[in-house]
């Protein structure tokens, strides 16, 4: 009966997301890949729905202005003829929201829910206004791939299941 409520203890403290993991993004930012710097919540890792800070590890390509991609011989390589493609760039610092985990989570009916990648939603700083009833941090990207759990409701990130594909 003890070593039950010590497996049980063990199982609820255990996180999802550690500092150093590798997180895909599944919005339309202009990252692909980020790792985890810290946790928001104050504890070692992070669960579904809490908010971590990451660097970006891995974006989208850089596209050539005009219909040449390479640049003519003889002629001086300019960075101004260059644009990304996202909003954010390789190196940023960004605050993301876990929508997805390998780590199965209980429900409150008895299900289980697990994925098959840890996943974030890359957010930016919303400055509040005057009856404005959003969250703090909203989505940069307009568009979220894949499913996205309905947990994120009771975390209040409402946004990012409107522009969710699917619920689970």
């Amino acid at each position: 009966m003890i070593s039950n409520f010590w497996q049980h203890q063990q199982q609820q403290q255990r996180t999802f997301i550690q500092m150093g993991t590798r997180l895909k993004v599944v919005d339309n930012s202009g990252a692909k890949e980020v790792v985890c710097i810290q946790s928001l919540r104050g504890k070692k890792g992070a669960r579904l729905g809490d908010i971590i800070i990451c660097s970006v590890k891995q974006g989208l390509p850089e596209k050539k202005k005009g219909k040449y991609d390479a640049v003519p011989i003889g002629k001086k390589f300019n960075w101004k003829d260059f644009i990304g493609t996202g909003k954010v760039r390789k190196g940023n610092v960004v605050y993301g929201v876990v929508v997805r985990a390998k780590m199965q989570k209980g429900r409150v009916d008895g299900s289980q829910v697990c994925f098959d990648d840890n996943a974030i939603v890359i957010l930016g700083i919303k400055e509040p206004k005057k009856n404005y009833s959003g969250g703090f941090y909203q989505p940069i990207g307009t568009r979220v791939f894949g499913p996205v759990p309905h947990e994120l409701r009771l975390r209040k990130q409402l946004k990012i299941l409107a522009l969710a594909q699917d619920l689970v």
